[in-house]
C-alpha cells in the first residue's frame, strides 16, 4: 500500500455486530469509489448491477459484470478502486465477515 489515505470500503455502514459490517455502495456511470484496503473477507450482493471496473493498487485493471442479484465471496486483502464503467447505475451490498462467528 502507498502512503496515500485510503478510503472506507464503502459509502455507508447499514449494519454492524460482532459478526458482520454490511456497507452500502452507490455509483452512478463514470462514478468511482476511491482505493480503499479490505482488510477482512467479505462478501458483495448486487441489489443493481453494472459493468465496473477494478483498479488495483499494484496497477491491474480487471473488468466485472456485475449481474443483478448477482453475489460473490472474496479473500481479504485487496486494495483497489471500484469504477463504474457501464451506463446503468451500480447498487451493492458489501458483508464484511468478522472473526469469532460460530461454527456451523
Amino acid at each position: 500500500m502507498s502512503d496515500q489515505a485510503l478510503s472506507p470500503v464503502g459509502q455507508q455502514i447499514m449494519l454492524e455486530n460482532d459478526k458482520v459490517r454490511i456497507w452500502h455502495i452507490a455509483l452512478e456511470p463514470g462514478e468511482t469509489q476511491p482505493l480503499h484496503h479490505h482488510g477482512l473477507a467479505y462478501v458483495v450482493v448486487a441489489v443493481q448491477g453494472a459493468r465496473n471496473v477494478i483498479h488495483t493498487a499494484a496497477g491491474e485493471r480487471i473488468d466485472v459484470e456485475e449481474e443483478t442479484g448477482g453475489v460473490v465471496f472474496r479473500e481479504p486483502g485487496q486494495t483497489h478502486m471500484l469504477t463504474n464503467a457501464g451506463d446503468t447505475a451500480y447498487i451493492g451490498r458489501i458483508v464484511e465477515l468478522k472473526a469469532g462467528g460460530a461454527s456451523a
